[in-house]
């Protein structure tokens, strides 16, 4: 398998990139290192020689401040764009960041393209709840989406789910701010109709905000401002919970001795809330395996990322998503 890593995205780009992708890459990860030929080479003779890391030069790189779409357009020998034509060109299959979501959401349209059929592709995470892993999408691509889109969105984390989780009938539920069938905006409310009638997708209905982590549904849909808020509010909520827990716990000497007690559990719990553990977020709806990591991802981030993105392509969910989305 060859995957397409962007080298020059990311908060700790190049460095931690580099190293993640030195672990990752293996007699079956073929890792394409895309980025400034002469900066990865530097990084790179830090370790010993991998020879399933191809550098792929590209000197140039987009900003977390540049308009993504205008960068991705001009700055034609970018990192992100170089990777991306890798796996348009067939290349490689798939491409992986931590760059710019917005250019990366540009770059896959651009040079990997949209699945027929698909109105808007959409950002699925995974989301960490009391009954494993699930999934929210959209996560950020579609702020302003549409009933008919959320449909969709819903479709693609159907197949997503039962592909790569190997769920066999997904339950589909409907983030509002009410579980009854009327509540919500005009948008929430035709979006509701529009999944109660699809007789292709296991809908329960709608979901609160409180439901989201009990885990009761397997893929939370909404429009890409609500699924963002949900990411970042859960990611600084966990956070700051830990850091409370921590204080307290450190506060006074005999707390300290039950902290010890309980220590094993606290870090099995960070685990399973830390983001580096389980990878990228797929972008479902572009005819190809488009995995964004975070902004801060670290090696271990990218190492979880291309195992992510390895069961992606060995899932084989594109061909299912082109059958069923064709218009």
């Amino acid at each position: 398998m060859k995957i397409a890593l962007d080298a020059f995205g990311g908060d700790n780009a190049p460095s931690e990139i580099v190293k993640g992708a030195v672990e990752a890459a293996d007699r079956d990860t073929y890792i394409y290192l895309v980025g400034d030929k002469t900066k990865l080479k530097e990084e790179l003779s830090q370790y010993e020689t991998n020879p399933f890391i191809e550098i792929v030069h590209a000197p140039d790189s987009i900003s977390m401040e540049e308009d993504p779409a205008r960068a991705v357009r001009h700055k034609k020998e970018s990192s992100i764009v170089v990777a991306a034509k890798l796996v348009g060109e067939k290349k490689a299959d798939a491409l992986v960041s931590a760059g710019s979501t917005g250019a990366q959401l540009a770059a896959s349209i651009f040079h990997i393209g949209r699945i027929k059929g698909v109105k808007r592709p959409a950002i699925c995470i995974y989301y960490p709840t009391r009954k494993g892993m699930k999934l929210i999408t959209d996560a950020g691509a579609n702020p302003m989406a549409n009933a008919e889109q959320i449909e969709q969105f819903a479709v693609m984390g159907a197949i997503y789910a039962k592909n790569v989780l190997g769920i066999a009938s997904p339950r589909i539920g409907l983030i509002n701010n009410g579980t009854e069938d009327k509540k919500g905006t005009d948008t929430t409310k035709e979006a509701f109709e529009r999944l109660k009638n699809n007789e292709s997708l296991n809908f329960i209905g709608n979901i609160e905000g409180k439901d989201i982590p009990l885990g009761e549904t397997d893929v939370m849909v909404c429009d890409g401002f609500t699924g963002n808020i949900v990411l970042k509010l859960s990611e600084g909520l966990s956070k700051t919970i830990f850091s409370m827990i921590k204080e307290s716990l450190l506060s006074k000497w005999y707390r300290k001795i039950g902290a010890m007690l309980i220590k094993g559990g606290l870090m099995d719990l960070r685990k399973q809330l830390d983001s580096a553990e389980y990878g990228g977020a797929p972008l479902l709806g572009v005819d190809g395996i488009s995995m964004i990591c975070h902004g801060s991802s670290n090696a271990k981030a990218i190492v979880s990322a291309v195992k992510a993105t390895r069961r992606a392509v060995e899932a084989g969910y594109i061909e299912e998503m082109r059958e069923k989305l064709r218009g």
